[in-house]
């Protein structure tokens, strides 16, 4: 019987590696999700600051275009000044000339002020890209181990699914059973040691009798209150 209870030991090593690398395998999509999620969040950063840089040339871009509205507009005012020979028409064009003229200064001042925010968003885009580039290439290389590593499991999962067949083949059936049923049942442990008298698996104290017959290792013993298989360590 010990050596039944030794099997059984040695068959509950390899289901629980067995569930522990299939709940690794099952967590790898979330792994994978979660760098996705970083890569998308690195080129969205990326995204927006390259945005605000392009926005911020196109104001300035517009206002210097009505810079030069202005100016042409003034120019031709200017001829159309020389040309007329009535005063008041000449006054009146002046006064044109210098409100398109303090237009022009308000305007000038904007575009000078949106020259500075270009150079340094400039200096942010550039950085916020090397800053994605290294993401990605990061995130790259988790990526390609996160590959690796599922075909490991994969290995690993197969080796030990063929390990735990050959160790059930050599269990008596209605003992595999009850093992079976108390490793789905009590959280991967069906047999479990007794330590100072007591069921380490629901931590409950044993009859002398079902400790004595545990020790004496001439059948299969039981706790009383969780089920679980006992075995006395060596």
């Amino acid at each position: 019987m010990r050596a039944e209870l030794e099997q059984l030991l040695i068959l509950q090593d390899r289901q629980q590696k067995i569930r522990q690398i299939e709940n690794e395998i099952k967590n790898l999509p979330l792994q994978r999700k979660h760098l996705e999620l970083q890569l998308a969040e690195s080129a969205a950063s990326r995204d927006a600051i390259k945005h605000k840089a392009q926005q911020v040339e196109i104001e300035r871009k517009k206002l210097e275009l009505d810079v030069g509205t202005r100016t042409e507009s003034i120019n031709r005012l200017k001829t159309q000044q020389y040309q007329t020979r009535k005063n008041d028409e000449f006054q009146a064009m002046g006064h044109e000339i210098q409100r398109y003229e303090d237009e022009i200064r308000k305007l000038e001042d904007q575009e000078l002020e949106l020259m500075e925010q270009g150079d340094k968003l400039k200096v942010e885009v550039s950085a916020e890209e090397k800053k994605a580039a290294a993401t990605k290439d990061s995130i790259a290389r988790q990526m390609n181990d996160l590959g690796e590593k599922s075909k490991t499991l994969e290995v690993r999962l197969q080796e030990l699914g063929k390990e735990r067949q050959e160790l059930a083949g050599k269990i008596d059936e209605d003992l595999l059973d009850q093992f079976e049923r108390l490793f789905v049942s009590k959280g991967d442990s069906a047999i479990v040691a007794i330590e100072h008298g007591v069921c380490t698996g629901c931590h409950m104290k044993l009859t002398i009798a079902t400790i004595k017959d545990a020790e004496a290792g001439k059948e299969i013993v039981s706790c009383e209150q969780c089920g679980r298989i006992l075995y006395v360590p060596a």
